[in-house]
């Protein structure tokens, strides 16, 4: 059964990837066929499908994270991510629909900290072989204005 509890320990294992830097098992949170959007509120209540980040796959998250490592040039940072608890929407035994409030501050190599993004995660769960795997994960930002340096995923 997937629940409340479940879901924060899954999002706090996913927040602490991406802040200890090991990107490469970021793509494992997601089912094979997923869908990952960053985007902010007003593209959000438009619906409209526009992001900054979209990617309909596990493997275009592996391409990202390879793009990361090996091709793109971006001033040293790291994450830390502040996560609220989450809200189901709607669950049954094998998938559940949940918000959950985020804060990422952005500490850059000369140990200057900032607040980067505050948002939500909406998010489509799924058990596979028993294990939460994300369907879908639109990563919302409060803010329309978005950084240039994105690097890392939210």
């Amino acid at each position: 059964m997937i629940n409340e509890l479940r879901i924060a320990a899954f999002n706090a294992a996913y927040a602490k990837t991406i802040d200890s830097d090991a990107l490469e098992r970021w793509p494992d949170f997601f089912t094979a066929d997923c869908h990952y959007r960053i985007t902010h509120v007003e593209n959000q209540a438009e619906g409209l499908a526009a992001g900054i980040v979209w990617a309909d796959s596990r493997d275009m998250l592996f391409d990202r994270i390879s793009a990361l490592r090996e091709a793109n040039i971006y001033e040293r940072q790291r994450y830390r991510h502040l996560l609220g608890l989450p809200l189901i929407d709607t669950a049954d035994a094998d998938e559940a629909r949940a918000s959950t409030p985020f804060l990422v501050l952005r500490i850059m190599h000369t140990g200057e900290t900032e607040v980067f993004a505050s948002g939500e995660y909406l998010d489509h769960f799924t058990l596979v072989e028993g294990q939460l795997r994300l369907l879908e994960r639109v990563a919302v930002c409060d803010s329309t204005v978005t950084d240039t340096l994105m690097a890392l995923p939210l």
